[in-house]
């Protein structure tokens, strides 16, 4: 079988163009688009993706609600692992099949969220075309205020898959 290696590179210009990557948002997944999610920065080894506290994405308690932190978690999370999937053959499909949070502040202001588990996302990634087995990877994602300080911490484990 022959493995041809993904375009990460592609990608990633992709998504640090202004408009394709919100176009995308806009029609792939519109909450996020609507609640300010955005990636700042993302290169082979690391995402960082921010989520704004506004209207959209409040709480009753004057904080970011907990579900808009989770997708920009997700997001920096899933982002790494498109980069290592995008036109990759065989094609291997991936799923969230894990999720823990742990919070230590409220959220008050614009949150980056950082996963830097690109190398580990990749590994997993050619493991499942090696063996064809389903590979998991529990990838973190740590959520700072603009102060440095730790707001949460995200666990999302993903689930790749080789298709035949």
């Amino acid at each position: 079988m022959s493995i041809q290696a993904a375009d990460t590179a592609a990608f990633i210009k992709l998504v640090k163009h202004p408009l394709k990557f919100r176009l995308f948002l806009l029609s792939k997944l519109p909450s996020a688009f609507f609640a300010g999610v955005r990636v700042q920065s993302i290169s082979e080894k690391a995402c960082t993706v921010t989520v704004p506290y506004k209207w959209f994405s409040t709480n009753p308690f004057r904080s970011t609600y907990f579900a808009c932190l989770a997708m920009a978690a997700e997001m920096s999370t899933g982002a790494l692992s498109m980069a290592h999937l995008y036109k990759i053959k065989p094609s291997v499909s991936m799923l969230v099949v894990g999720l823990q949070a742990e919070y230590f502040k409220k959220a008050t202001g614009k949150t980056s969220f950082v996963c830097n588990d690109g190398e580990a996302i990749q590994n997993a990634i050619a493991a499942t075309i090696r063996t064809g087995e389903g590979v998991t990877v529990k990838a973190t994602s740590i959520g700072m205020n603009a102060e440095g300080e730790e707001v949460a911490r995200f666990f999302i484990t993903w689930s790749f898959k080789a298709k035949k």
